[in-house]
């Protein structure tokens, strides 16, 4: 999907309730101009590598050369090391992703974004660094003020809101971004194209100020409340897939009011998880080893059907029909 004359859009089907619609990968950069940057890649299951790979056969005249991440989350980074495998990308992401990314990293080829770094393009496309955190530590959003084009990532996404990590953070992110000049349009993570980026920057705002009141109200009522029995009394049709979401974000309210001395918190009492049993440990070995069994098996058969095409279908004949130009056909 064609989104301004420098930014393509791999649109990759999504059923999870958290990633409303679809999810979403982009490329950057002049197509047929050279070199291209990606913005974000997918999880690593199949199917966002083959609707990458596919977009890239039919559509692209441009090789990925940079591979840029907005925050560390796997539904975001998961095919890092794939683009620099498959592609030989190289990985540019914020600094702050990297404790959390771990071992999902590529041994090479990995450089850090510093806070209103450029990244020049081919065909002269100036892509933006913007530090925006709030939804995680390590997000980042990218902009191309020549096209009005901004990146978000989950800081905003299409079809819902999101997730907030550090409210205050992530309300100084969102006021950040109103005031970008030549802003048109917002390409989420998730979900559909943002075609009035103002007044959906304006709307998050004024949905988080709605939400700290509501919290307020309810904390009115008197007695002491968890953020679970205050997330039930303020989202009472929510899908029950998203409740856990839901009570992350009531808990980024509270801490930032408690943050402000605004309310009273009484610390609760974790639970000690116990150590696995042998029978466990055991048992979590078996399913490790079915999992790795099931994917040599997945990749064996993809490898077998690849191989097939490049054969005739001698399982399907013992001698296969012939084929003559009427007229010279043997009597």
């Amino acid at each position: 999907m064609q989104v301004s004359p420098s930014v393509r859009a791999v649109q990759v089907p999504d059923e999870n309730p958290m990633h409303p619609v679809f999810t979403t990968i982009y490329l950057v950069g002049k197509n047929g101009a050279g070199q291209a940057l990606t913005i974000d890649s997918g999880e690593a299951i199949d199917r966002y590598r083959w609707m990458l790979r596919g977009y890239l056969a039919a559509m692209e005249r441009a090789e990925i050369a940079l591979a840029g991440l907005t925050h560390h989350h796997l539904d975001h980074s998961g095919n890092l090391r794939w683009l620099r495998e498959e592609w030989k990308a190289e990985i540019v992401l914020s600094p702050a992703a990297r404790p959390f990314l771990e071992d999902k990293l590529p041994e090479t080829g990995v450089r850090d974004l510093a806070e209103g770094q450029v990244l020049q393009l081919d065909g002269g496309v100036r892509v933006q660094v913007l530090a925006t955190p709030g939804h995680s530590p390590d997000s980042i959003c990218f902009y191309i003020e020549d096209e009005g084009v901004l990146f978000t990532g989950d800081t905003l996404l299409g079809s819902s809101t999101t997730t907030v990590h550090d409210l205050a953070a992530y309300r100084r992110s969102l006021r950040r971004l109103l005031e970008l000049p030549n802003l048109k349009i917002i390409c989420p993570g998730h979900g559909a194209l943002v075609y009035d980026p103002r007044e959906r920057l304006q709307m998050y705002i004024a949905h988080r100020d709605e939400r700290e009141r509501q919290i307020l109200a309810e904390l009115a009522k008197g007695g002491e409340k968890t953020s679970w029995e205050i997330m039930l009394a303020l989202y009472p049709d929510i899908d029950p897939r998203l409740r856990r979401a839901a009570d992350a974000n009531v808990q980024a309210h509270l801490r930032q009011l408690a943050a402000e001395g605004r309310v009273q918190v009484y610390p609760g009492v974790p639970k000690q998880p116990a150590p696995p049993t042998p029978e466990e440990i055991a048992e979590h070995a078996r399913r490790e080893a079915v999992k790795e069994e099931a994917k040599r098996i997945e990749a064996e058969e993809r490898r077998a059907a690849i191989a097939a095409q490049e054969n005739p279908p001698t399982e399907q004949w013992i001698e296969p029909p012939r084929y003559e130009l009427v007229g010279t056909a043997r009597e």
